[in-house]
């Protein structure tokens, strides 16, 4: 019995019609949050580097981002301010590893998006997030909280996840 369910899980797709979808498509914006995990704390520490998207010259927070996913496969936007529209929206005490957050520029007044970074906490834990920082005291690619810097707080827009971390 065991035989034929192993055949059959991996003749299904196979056996639907050819307008159905493989099953393998299914999963297409899946990462493996080990993998995600280890890839972008790699990163720590690259320099920031406006308008750029490479380790070699550095990044800017959506540069960053968007080498994150790219290297998983993954369209992201390249524009902060593309996230505005971006992505399924995440309560913050919902967020998990993997989810993209969202902030303003250094003016928190202007509510447009300016600033991405990427979850590296899971719901019911400190928010920590990893990002490519313009900061003057320590710019590059760190890892900030929320209880460290309510400067991130008040410049706060929302969580979006652009794909399935398991």
């Amino acid at each position: 019995m065991r035989k034929i369910i192993i055949i059959l899980f991996f003749l299904f797709p196979f056996l639907c019609n050819s307008h159905s979808k493989p099953y393998y498509e299914a999963h297409k914006d899946t990462i493996n949050i080990d993998s995600l995990v280890l890839f972008v704390k790699k990163q720590i520490g690259v320099k920031y580097c406006y308008a750029n998207c490479s380790p070699k010259s550095g990044f800017d927070c959506s540069g960053f981002v968007y080498y994150v996913f790219s290297h998983f496969n993954l369209k992201v936007p390249r524009s902060s301010m593309d996230y505005e529209k971006k992505g399924k929206f995440i309560s913050l005490d919902s967020c998990k590893i993997g989810d993209v957050i969202v902030f303003t520029g250094t003016n928190a007044k202007n509510r447009r998006p300016g600033h991405v970074g990427i979850i590296l906490s899971n719901p019911g834990e400190e928010i920590k997030f990893i990002h490519s920082s313009s900061s003057k005291k320590c710019s590059g690619v760190k890892i900030s909280t929320f209880k460290e810097s309510p400067y991130y707080k008040v410049r706060f827009i929302k969580i979006v996840r652009v794909a399935t971390v398991i």
